[in-house]
């Protein structure tokens, strides 16, 4: 994986738009399984990304895996060059997701 963006709000896996998650798990519908609230919400978030320093920012995750349908899905695995991740109304999805 290149690049991996992430939109979510309250994520403690989301740092400045970076997953430092090992390994990312998406259901058959395109929902970010990884997702684990932060106790603090976005206020906590918030202070992380101000404290945070750019060096220590991980790059995007080596393994995403995917159950859904999409034309990157390898094997249950995600092959896209790049996957944006963000919050819709009640769920965190793909959106780089192609049926």
């Amino acid at each position: 994986m290149e690049q991996l963006k992430c939109k979510t709000v309250n994520c403690r896996h989301n740092l400045k738009g970076h997953c430092n998650a090992g390994v990312i798990g998406m259901d058959d519908k395109a929902r970010c399984m990884t997702k684990m609230k932060r106790l603090g919400g976005a206020l906590e978030q918030t202070f992380a990304e101000l404290e945070a320093a750019d060096d220590m920012l991980a790059d995007a995750p080596a393994i995403v895996q995917c159950d859904a349908e999409c034309i990157y899905n390898h094997d249950r695995r995600c092959t896209a060059t790049s996957i944006l991740v963000k919050d819709k109304m009640f769920k965190t999805l793909c959106a780089t997701r192609i049926k």
